[in-house]
């Protein structure tokens, strides 16, 4: 068959030019250098306070200004961190008959409904989210997509000033903690903190630049409403931003080699036709004395290199099932295997040149035991196949690393 084969092929290698190695991104990833994938982001937006009277004041009046700045790194396409700084800005209303325990309350301020009085809280603070881009996730990693959907997660921790309308028009800041006389002290503050989740969605402008919007909810913790201790609000918002990637911005695709074409005129097309149907009639005869002859024809010498394997079954990379075309070599194997009485070893291989030695070894056990379930399927007895891994290199250097991921069957 391998004769039969080089015959048809013949005229594409001598006519064919050299092959060239590329990166495809279809094979998976390699990571990058740490100072890659770093990215800066600022966004603006608005909440809204969700907290237990805030209803009773007018959706517009219940809107605050928000604002992130933000520096973060993606360690793979999928897994990435960010820490920023923040302000908030938060409005409502509170119950009178609780006013002088709210932060941000006072009785003279301007009543809702005749019944309510305003209140509005100023936070600055910081945060950290961790990030999963469910895009590459899910519908693998391109380099060049135009949306992503990256969902996240955190927490922050805010420092919370108040804004107070004593009746004059002039505003002073107060903390919540009162002095002896019972008066608000000007110029104190309180910390608190807050729990976060949001998507952010990205679209590329550029292989820098990408537009953002950040679908954001969180729990804030605050005086509000009038209680003499912290309690947890609601704060959902909506923020517009755009975010700027350093250095290289995409991910390092193994390499793998490219086979160049070769346009054929009409009269070679017609002549590789012939030769094909001869190549198929040769096979044919093969694989009919491979099944009712018990010894080889003597006519047909062959060299055969004396350890070459009966076959060899391919994979992807960091793959341990059986894929594509590689099925149809594991019929014909049991097909002859079926039509013998020999013992069968079975070596399961990977590439040394990705990954790492505990990643590697699962690989190859995977790998043989997959093949040997699969000639066992097919009605090959499991004594006659014995199993082994080998944590050698048949690939000769790291650009033909493709072929060391494989598992090679060899007669006893």
């Amino acid at each position: 068959m391998a004769l039969a084969c080089a015959m048809f092929m013949a005229p594409a290698v001598a006519n064919a030019q050299e092959v060239t190695y590329v990166e495809d991104p279809s094979q998976g990833y390699t990571f990058n250098k740490f100072q890659d994938n770093w990215f800066i982001e600022g966004l603006g937006g608005a909440g809204i306070m969700m907290s237990r009277l805030d209803s009773k004041a007018d959706f517009g009046d219940r809107l605050g200004w928000k604002g992130n700045l933000v520096v973060g790194k993606w360690f793979s396409p999928i897994i990435g961190l960010r820490i920023g700084g923040e302000f908030n800005q938060m409005k409502g209303v509170t119950d009178p008959s609780d006013a002088y325990g709210a932060l941000g309350t006072r009785m003279d301020r301007e009543k809702v409904d005749g019944k309510y009085y305003e209140q509005q809280f100023n936070n600055i603070g910081g945060f950290g989210d961790a990030m999963i881009n469910v895009t590459n996730w899910w519908c693998g990693y391109k380099p060049g997509r135009f949306y992503n959907a990256i969902v996240y997660g955190g927490i922050g921790v805010h420092w919370v000033w108040e804004r107070t309308n004593q009746g004059k028009g002039d505003w002073k800041y107060a903390g919540h903690a009162r002095d002896s006389k019972g008066n608000l002290p000007d110029g104190s503050h309180s910390r608190n903190f807050s729990a976060r989740a949001g998507l952010l969605n990205t679209f590329r402008l550029s292989n820098h630049v990408n537009l953002l919007l950040d679908l954001r909810f969180e729990e804030m913790q605050e005086h509000v409403d009038g209680w003499g201790h912290r309690t947890w609000t609601e704060y959902p918002s909506v923020l517009l931003g755009l975010s700027y990637k350093f250095n290289k911005t995409e991910w390092t695709a193994p390499i793998v080699p490219v086979c160049p074409t070769y346009k054929y005129t009409d009269a070679e097309g017609d002549a590789l036709v012939n030769r094909l149907a001869d190549a198929n009639r040769k096979i044919a005869d093969l694989e009919n004395q491979l099944r009712n002859a018990k010894k080889p024809a003597a006519p047909q010498t062959q060299v055969v290199e004396k350890d070459a394997p009966l076959a060899t079954i391919y994979y992807p990379i960091n793959v341990s099932k059986i894929v594509g075309v590689q099925n149809n070599v594991v019929d014909a194997v049991a097909n002859v295997m079926l039509d013998e009485n020999n013992n069968y070893l079975l070596t399961g291989w990977a590439d040394n040149y990705t990954g790492n030695g505990t990643i590697n070894t699962k690989l190859r056990k995977d790998r043989v035991a997959g093949v040997q379930k699969a000639l066992i399927g097919k009605g090959v007895a499991a004594d006659r196949l014995e199993t082994t891994i080998n944590d050698g290199d048949i690939a000769k250097s790291a650009k033909t690393a493709a072929l060391g991921r494989c598992v090679t069957i060899s007669r006893k």
